[in-house]
């Protein structure tokens, strides 16, 4: 009976310090899979360009979770706006904070996604565009690989988004 009354407080402990921790730093890639599923209903390249972006994000913002607002601008060549899906998982930021929100102006000539992204207590943010090039290659790891492929793939891939901070 003892060790039962202990298991709350252990698990309210093991809550604590992993949200101490930045979301990233949470997550293996089969959970950062894992989420995108859950969140977006599959898991295609466009949910890890959105958690990689999303790090990215943490880690120059120096925040923690629910400390972002993101504005995401998607494209008509875009097939829709997975990319808001994975940076929402990587940050918390969501609609239903009313810290993530569909911009209803398209991301610019030449980009299939851009995000801004801003730290709500600083007010510093940065701006993050994937350039339209990318969607060839994207739509060829989704239907040459599997879940873990397109997420290994897209983590590595060299100048996947240009990243301007906003003045």
């Amino acid at each position: 009976m003892y060790c039962l009354r202990l298991i709350p407080g252990i698990i309210v402990a093991a809550i604590a310090a992993a949200s101490a921790l930045p979301a990233s730093a949470q997550q293996t890639p089969e959970e950062w899979i894992t989420l995108g599923r859950r969140v977006h209903g599959g898991f295609g390249t466009f949910i890890p360009v959105g958690i990689r972006i999303g790090q990215d994000a943490m880690k120059r913002l120096e925040a923690g979770p629910r400390d972002l607002a993101v504005t995401y601008f998607d494209s008509d060549k875009a097939p829709c706006a997975c990319v808001s899906d994975g940076i929402m998982i990587a940050t918390t930021a969501s609609p239903g904070q009313r810290s993530l929100s569909i911009s209803p102006q398209k991301a610019p000539e030449g980009a299939m996604a851009m995000a801004v992204i801003r730290h709500k207590r600083t007010g510093k943010s940065f701006r993050y565009t994937v350039a339209e090039k990318w969607l060839l290659q994207l739509a060829q790891w989704n239907k040459t690989l599997d879940e873990r492929g397109r997420y290994d793939e897209v983590m590595k891939a060299e100048g996947l988004f240009d990243v301007a901070e906003e003045k």
